[in-house]
């Protein structure tokens, strides 16, 4: 099995800025896989609550994760600064699927790359439903 080589910066068109925190850090002295997922997770969030698709405390629907997936290239660490890159490679009548990717300052090449699936629910029943057309607009925008 041949490993896939890391995304570049250029591959997204989205990014949300992160800093690592002094805890983020596990006894091996690098971010701890979890925390990659935390900041996938935090960067789809925010893109959503940034183009008003969200409203979990009042909204009708909800995204909920299916999947997500991550793979390795470099280690980071506490006190990296990263550019976290978000891109749609596919938009489903119900669901969205998001590539990610880890950059350290001043890297072009991800430490960590990984994928996030979400469907989109009714709160109530959790059965999928359409994604609207506004929604879809503003996803088109960061595809791939």
């Amino acid at each position: 099995m041949s490993r896939k080589k890391p995304p570049n910066l250029i591959d997204f068109a989205h990014f949300w800025q992160a800093n690592t925190r002094w805890d983020d850090n596990d006894i091996y002295g690098h971010l701890n896989n979890t925390v990659h997922y935390k900041l996938f997770d935090s960067a789809v969030n925010i893109f959503l609550l940034d183009h008003n698709l969200l409203d979990f405390r009042n909204g009708e629907s909800v995204y909920l994760v299916v999947e997500t997936g991550c793979s390795y290239f470099a280690e980071l660490a506490y006190p990296d600064e990263l550019a976290v890159g978000l891109r749609i490679i596919r938009l489903g009548t119900s669901s969205v699927t998001y590539e990610t990717g880890l950059f350290k300052e001043g890297e072009t090449q991800a430490a960590a790359a990984g994928h996030f699936v979400h469907v989109l629910v009714d709160k109530a029943s959790r059965k999928p439903v359409p994604i609207d057309e506004v929604s879809r607009a503003a996803f088109q925008r960061i595809m791939a």
